[in-house]
C-alpha cells in the first residue's frame, strides 16, 4: 500500500470558534459533508477538518493524561506554501486580522527561503513559507525537485 498523507484533522476546544476563524478569518469555505461535529474544508489536494479535542483523543483511544492543555505544542506545524514572499506576508496579515497570534513575523529564513508563524485559536502551529526551490502545483501543492 502507499502512503497518501490526504487529511489533517486539528483538534479544537471550541468548534464554532476555529470555524470562524478558518471560514470568516481565513476564507475557507466548508463542504456540504460538515456538520454540528465535524468541519471539512478542501486545501489544495487535501482536507483540513476541524473536530473537538476532547471527541478525537477519545476516537483515538487516548488516555486523558495524552490529552494535555491546549496550546501545548505538540511538535507539528502544518505549512501553507506560497508562491511568492508578498503572499506570505498576505498571509501573515491576513491571519492576523483574523486573530492568530504571531508567533514569529515573516522573514529571510537561514535556508534561503521566506518564512514566518501564526498561531490559530487553539495554538496550532502555521507557518507561511515561500520555498524559492520547489514548486508549485496548479492547486497549491508542492513538487520536490527529482
Amino acid at each position: 500500500m502507499k502512503l497518501t498523507l490526504s487529511t489533517v484533522t486539528l483538534g479544537v476546544a471550541d468548534l464554532a470558534r476555529s470555524r470562524a476563524f478558518y471560514e470568516q478569518g481565513l476564507g475557507l469555505v466548508p463542504s456540504s459533508a460538515s456538520n454540528g461535529q465535524i468541519s471539512f474544508y478542501q486545501c489544495g489536494l487535501m482536507l483540513l477538518a476541524l473536530y473537538p479535542r476532547q471527541q478525537l483523543a477519545e476516537d483515538a483511544c487516548l488516555p486523558a493524561e495524552r490529552l494535555g492543555a491546549a496550546g501545548l505544542f505538540d511538535g507539528v506545524t502544518l505549512a501553507c506554501n506560497c508562491a511568492t514572499r508578498e503572499d506570505v506576508d498576505a498571509l501573515m496579515a491576513q491571519a492576523a486580522a483574523a486573530g492568530a497570534k504571531l508567533a514569529k513575523p515573516a522573514q529571510e529564513a537561514f535556508w534561503g527561503g521566506y518564512s514566518g508563524y501564526f498561531e490559530d485559536p487553539d495554538g496550532h502551529l502555521w507557518e507561511a513559507v515561500n520555498v524559492p526551490f520547489f514548486e508549485l502545483g496548479p492547486q497549491g501543492n508542492l513538487i520536490l525537485p527529482k
